[in-house]
């Protein structure tokens, strides 16, 4: 799943880790078989794909699927209880969460959402990666206006915009990513692990979503990955979802309105000079969804022929496209 918002980094161009190794087409098969309710279909591969080692919550449904039933539940939850919460443990990668705390939003309430997966970031004192780049996101309605959309990752750079780095030949920001032994690197061929945004900040914000996303559902990824545990080092990641209702805090129906004043007031305030119109997190990404809506998404020309090959692959078709120009 991409949404027309979501940056390449963690869209098309992480598309090979949605599908988890060694069998891509039994999960494929499974993913389509769950979609149009084919319990035969269902019935006949479910077997096959655990026996290509594909995890049996994987098969339950990969990161996109299973973080989207999980935001719906934690939306009902929340008009139940005032406070919705959903867990979703040893999944594939879950793809730009942004996307599932917009998806609460969308229904008036506040979306939180954390993610933890396996260690690829350095940690201050430790040689070599040790925590995740695992991001949080934060939605909120406001009334006349795009919700708030926080969505970051706990790293100074994604482990995708490396690879776009590298793909373009272009140099690292400096300070945003090392080397496999922990030296800081630019050159995007030998930066093998983002750093932590804000060192020991962005470290122990890591530290912390892996407590409430894996410790707490009994699937530690972590001390797995550093373990002697054979399947420490198998992909997966884990996921908690939350859904505030405004109203089990107060005025619910005046929290959007009071939302888009705080906005408001915000955007009005003096800009720096040279810095232009003042905007909020998500805004932008509003604009671009309307952009991308009406024009289609842009996607790389390494990108898409990585795409087409597993389409190839799997027996299926590409998505449609408007041309050459808009695979450049």
């Amino acid at each position: 799943m991409m949404t027309v918002t979501e940056s390449s980094s963690s869209g098309l161009l992480r598309s090979p880790s949605l599908v988890p190794r060694p069998h891509p087409r039994e999960l494929s098969l499974l993913v389509a078989a769950r979609h149009w309710d084919a319990q035969y279909s269902w019935n006949a591969h479910v077997d096959k794909a655990v026996e290509a080692g594909i995890p049996a919550e994987a098969v339950r449904a990969p990161g996109p699927v299973a973080l989207t039933q999980a935001a719906d539940e934690a939306i009902e939850r929340a008009k139940a209880n005032g406070v919705g919460t959903a867990a979703v443990r040893r999944t594939v990668h879950t793809g730009a969460i942004g996307y599932y705390t917009s998806r609460i939003a969308a229904e008036g309430q506040i979306g939180l959402a954390f993610v933890a997966g396996m260690p690829n970031m350095g940690y201050p004192g430790v040689q070599g990666a040790a925590v995740a780049t695992s991001p949080l996101s934060i939605a909120v309605p406001a009334q006349g206006r795009p919700p708030v959309l926080l969505d970051m990752a706990t790293a100074m750079i994604a482990l995708g915009k490396i690879a776009q780095y590298r793909n373009s030949g272009e140099p690292l920001p400096e300070g945003a990513a090392a080397t496999a032994e922990g030296v800081p690197t630019t050159d995007p061929g030998l930066a093998k692990m983002p750093l932590p945004l804000g060192g020991a900040k962005g470290a122990g914000m890591s530290l912390v979503f892996e407590l409430l996303t894996s410790v707490l559902v009994q699937a530690p990824i972590l001390s797995s990955f550093h373990s002697d545990d054979p399947d420490g080092r198998v992909h997966r990641q884990n996921a908690l979802l939350l859904a505030l209702d405004p109203a089990a805090f107060g005025d619910g129906d005046g929290f959007p309105e009071a939302a888009g004043h705080t906005l408001e007031v915000l955007k009005g305030l003096p800009s720096a000079e040279g810095t232009g119109e003042v905007h909020y997190p998500g805004e932008r990404s509003a604009a671009t969804e309307a952009q991308r809506s009406a024009q289609g998404v842009p996607v790389g020309a390494k990108v898409w022929a990585d795409v087409s090959a597993a389409a190839e692959r799997l027996g299926v078709a590409p998505p449609p496209t408007a041309g050459a120009a808009a695979r450049s």
